[in-house]
């Protein structure tokens, strides 16, 4: 469990506008908050779980795939930002992702 501090929001989301200003090839200036992932960048689920082995070797993670999977679920990722808010939930809480609904 880490503590979430400006430098890591800063960190996590530089990561993810580089990965899909490259993945996507278009410029990083043209995604924010807002870009929708699959409308606007063509993105796709396989992305976002190259995202959580990119953040799980950068932050020593110890979450399984399937916790994430049940969370997301109930708490689909559509835009950027929200992608953002999930990357920096999973960081903080890992395993105990699942217990933010109860």
């Amino acid at each position: 469990m880490a503590k979430i501090t400006e430098n890591t929001r800063n960190e996590v989301r530089e990561t993810v506008f580089s990965f899909f200003a490259e993945e996507c090839e278009t410029d990083k200036s043209q995604i924010n908050d807002n870009t929708s992932i699959i409308k606007d960048l063509d993105g796709d689920s396989l992305m976002f779980l190259e995202l959580i082995e990119i953040f799980k070797k950068k932050y020593n993670l110890d979450i399984e795939l399937k916790t994430i999977g049940k969370y997301a679920v109930k708490h689909p990722v559509e835009t950027i930002g929200q992608l953002i808010e999930m990357q920096l939930l999973i960081i903080e809480h890992e395993n105990r992702l699942l217990e933010l609904d109860k």
